[in-house]
C-alpha cells in the first residue's frame, strides 16, 4: 500500500514558487534593461545629403529674384487714339525696326477729315478779316493824320501872323484890336492842335487794340486749325520713336475710340529688370545698392533705381538700372534672375544656409562626428542671411561639418549614422 508523504509535496511547491519569483525577477530585469537601451541609429546614405563647413571670415549678404526685363519709361511710346476710328490699313507687325517717321498704320474717319478742312477755312477767312480791319483802320489813321496836319499849319501860320501884329502894334502900326483878334485865333488853333494831337495819340492806342482783338481771334482760330490736323495727322500713326515695334493688337477694319492703345514701341537697348523680391528679404533693400541679373544668355551688372512700397502677393517689386552691356537675346519680356548686394560682414562665424530656418532664429541641425561617420542633432542660432549662406551665432564653431538638406524624415531621431 502506499504511504503518504506530505513533506514532499511541501518541497515541490516550495521549489515552484522560487522558480516563479526567480523568473519574475529576471523579467523585471531584462525589460528595465531593454527599456534603458538607447534606439538603433537611423542609417542614412552619405550621398544623398549635402554638408558644408563652417568657416570664419567675411560674409556677403545677398538677396535673389526672379523677374523681367522691361523697356525704361524714358525710351519707351504707347500711341494711344486721339479720335474714334476706323483701322484701313497695318503696314507694320510687332517686332519690326521702325523709325521715329514710320507710319505703323492707317486709320479713316471722314468727320475729322471735315472738320480740318473747316478750321483750315476758318482760318483763312480770320486772317483775311484781319487784314481787311487792319487796311481800314490804317486808311482812317491817315485821314485823321491829314486833318492834323491841316490843324497844324494853320496853327503855325496863326503863331507866326500874332507874333507879327504884336510887334506892328508895340510899333503903333496897328491897333490894339486888330493884334488881340490875330492872338485870339493864334490861341484857339493852338487848343485846337493839342486836342488833334490827343485825338491821335488814343486813336493810335484805340487801332492797336482793335488789331489785338482781332490777332486773338485769328491765334483762336489758328489754334483749333491746328488741333483739327493733328487729329487728321494722327489717322496715320507713327512710331515717334527709333526702335523696336513690340505691340499692335489691331485689325483691319476694327473701330478703335479715343484712348484706346494702338501700339507701343521701344529702343531695345534701354531696359531695366524688374524683380520680385520675397518680402520678408526686402526690408534690407535700398536706393544703390549694386546688383547682377542673370538673362541664362550672360549676365549684367545693375543699379537699384527703385523699391515699390506696396507687398504684392508676398513680394516687392525692385527695379534695377543696367548699367553693364546687355547680352545677346536681351529683349523686353525675357525671364531674369537677379541678386542685391545688401552688405558684407566682416569676421564672422558663418555656413552654408540650410534647406529650412529663417534668420534670426534657433533651427537644429545634425553636426558631423570627427570620424564623419556619424551625426548628432544640435541646435544653433542664427543671424544674418544671405542667398547662399547664414551667420552662426551659438551652437556650432568654425571648422564643424553640418548636414545642410532637408532631414525632415529623421525628425524623430537626435542621431542619424552615415553610410
Amino acid at each position: 500500500m502506499d504511504i503518504a508523504r506530505p513533506d514532499i509535496k511541501r518541497q515541490k511547491r516550495r521549489r515552484q514558487i522560487i522558480g516563479l519569483a526567480i523568473g519574475v525577477v529576471l523579467l523585471g530585469i531584462v525589460t528595465i534593461g531593454v527599456s534603458r537601451l538607447k534606439p538603433a541609429a537611423q542609417e542614412v546614405e552619405r550621398s544623398t545629403v549635402w554638408t558644408d563647413t563652417v568657416k570664419r571670415g567675411p560674409m556677403l549678404r545677398q538677396v535673389r529674384g526672379l523677374g523681367s526685363l522691361i523697356p525704361s519709361q524714358e525710351f519707351t511710346r504707347q500711341i494711344p487714339a486721339e479720335t474714334e476710328a476706323t483701322v484701313v490699313r497695318i503696314r507694320m507687325l510687332p517686332g519690326s525696326q521702325v523709325k521715329a517717321d514710320s507710319i505703323l498704320l492707317e486709320m479713316s474717319n471722314p468727320q475729322v477729315e471735315q472738320a480740318a478742312l473747316d478750321a483750315k477755312l476758318q482760318l483763312k477767312a480770320a486772317e483775311a478779316e484781319y487784314q481787311s480791319l487792319r487796311v481800314k483802320l490804317q486808311s482812317d489813321l491817315m485821314n485823321q493824320k491829314a486833318g492834323a496836319a491841316t490843324v497844324t499849319a494853320d496853327y503855325s501860320q496863326a503863331t507866326l501872323q500874332s507874333e507879327t501884329d504884336k510887334a506892328l502894334y508895340d510899333l503903333g502900326v496897328i491897333s490894339g484890336l486888330a493884334y488881340k483878334a490875330s492872338k485870339g485865333k493864334a490861341d484857339e488853333l493852338t487848343t485846337r492842335n493839342h486836342i488833334e494831337d490827343e485825338r491821335l495819340e488814343i486813336n493810335q492806342k484805340a487801332i492797336e487794340s482793335q488789331m489785338a482783338e482781332q490777332q486773338a481771334k485769328v491765334d483762336q482760330v489758328r489754334a483749333l486749325a491746328g488741333l483739327k490736323q493733328k487729329q487728321l495727322d494722327a489717322l496715320k500713326v507713327r512710331a515717334g520713336i527709333d526702335g523696336v515695334l513690340v505691340d499692335l493688337p489691331l485689325q483691319v477694319g476694327q473701330h478703335v475710340l479715343p484712348g484706346t492703345m494702338l501700339a507701343k514701341a521701344v529702343q531695345p537697348n534701354h531696359l531695366i529688370a524688374e524683380l520680385k523680391i520675397a518680402e520678408t528679404q526686402a526690408r534690407d533693400v535700398q536706393i544703390g545698392q549694386p546688383s547682377v541679373v542673370d538673362t541664362h544668355n550672360g549676365t549684367v551688372s545693375g543699379t537699384v533705381m527703385r523699391v515699390d512700397p506696396a507687398v504684392q502677393n508676398g513680394t516687392v517689386t525692385v527695379d534695377v538700372q543696367l548699367t553693364g552691356e546687355l547680352p545677346k537675346g536681351a529683349r523686353p519680356d525675357l525671364s531674369v534672375d537677379g541678386t542685391i548686394d545688401l552688405e558684407r560682414l566682416e569676421n564672422v562665424v558663418y555656413v552654408g544656409r540650410p534647406a529650412f530656418g529663417q534668420e534670426n532664429s534657433t533651427i537644429t541641425l545634425f553636426k558631423l562626428d570627427p570620424d564623419s561617420k556619424g551625426a548628432v542633432r544640435v541646435p544653433v542660432k542664427v543671424g544674418r542671411a544671405s542667398v547662399n549662406s547664414i551667420q552662426i551665432l551659438e551652437g556650432l564653431h568654425e571648422g564643424d561639418m553640418v548636414i545642410l538638406s532637408d532631414m525632415s524624415r529623421s525628425d524623430n531621431t537626435d542621431r542619424i549614422r552615415l553610410d
